[in-house]
């Protein structure tokens, strides 16, 4: 009898255990995306946030754990693997984002010190940070140029900031998604004045990261559990952004899902937080049949 009931509690843990795998299991596509690489573990990046395509080097992408850590760039490849890090010489207060995008001096990599998680008391300037895109083999960028920025309208929480045109957009991480575009009183001046243009209008949902296509004909932009891609004209018009196309990305089973980047050829890019027990955050690649 106790042999029955210890192989019946035996089969029953077994059972419980290949149910249980199965919910958990990923999703190997999301809307019309299909998963290219697996989900791959980042365990130097416990707390990915921010994801940019580099311009400089084919092929490569950078990332950054939160505020917290050390200041160090990532650089991954396509399949999420890490090829070195970056070292750069500034203190960040809540370093959110990082963006990629042509500068004066070529191509840069813009460093989002925006986040404003307390409001105790409130930031009244952010602030971000332009170096030049390391190249291989670098280990230190280059001293950063360093804007001072503030809202108009008063202080804000952001997660996601991307560039246009040379100009700098900034999306809130309220219920909102207000959108800021930055506007400085001299050409030559690192003062800037971000504006509100418009919002997005995500029906409450939090965007965690934003980012443009290296062509800037598309602006991508994340939550916990979607992407939506936007035709940049729309974007930057502002007012009440046109709902754009909508990737439900709940299914990837992402611990705490955080950045995005999109390329013109339709590689979408996500990058999330680890686990509690696993602290190694995760990187995940889809290709994506664009309208």
């Amino acid at each position: 009898m106790i042999l029955r009931l210890t192989r019946n509690l035996v089969a029953i843990i077994c059972v419980t255990g290949l149910i249980v795998l199965a919910v958990m299991r990923p999703d190997d596509t999301a809307g019309p995306c299909v998963v290219v690489h697996p989900t791959t573990m980042l365990p130097g990046i416990p707390e990915a946030s921010g994801l940019a395509i580099g311009r400089r080097n084919p092929g490569t992408l950078w990332s950054h754990n939160d505020s917290g850590n050390e200041t160090v760039l990532f650089a991954l490849d396509a399949a999420g693997a890490l090829r070195r890090r970056v070292r750069v010489p500034i203190l960040t207060r809540d370093w959110e984002d990082i963006s990629a995008a042509r500068c004066p001096a070529g191509d840069c990599l813009y460093i989002a010190d925006i986040g404003d998680n307390s409001n105790r008391p409130a930031r009244r300037r952010i602030q971000i940070y332009r170096v030049p895109e390391p190249a291989p083999g670098d280990r230190e960028t280059a001293p950063p140029e360093v804007f001072s920025a503030a809202y108009a309208d008063g202080a804000h929480n952001a997660e996601a900031l991307f560039v246009v045109g040379g100009d700098l957009f900034i999306v809130t991480r309220d219920r909102t998604g207000g959108l800021y575009r930055s506007r400085r009183p001299l050409p030559s001046s690192l003062e800037l004045t971000l504006e509100r243009i418009g919002q997005l209008g995500l029906d409450e949902e939090v965007v965690t990261d934003a980012e443009a296509s290296p062509d800037e004909a598309l602006v991508v932009v994340r939550t916990s559990d979607a992407v939506i891609i936007y035709r940049t004209a729309d974007v930057i018009r502002g007012g009440t952004v046109p709902y754009g196309l909508r990737i439900p990305i709940g299914g990837l089973r992402e611990p705490q899902g955080e950045g995005v980047a999109l390329d013109a050829n339709g590689m979408l890019y996500l990058v999330s937080e680890g686990r509690p027990w696993n602290r190694a955050g995760r990187f995940v690649s889809l290709r994506c049949i664009l309208p």
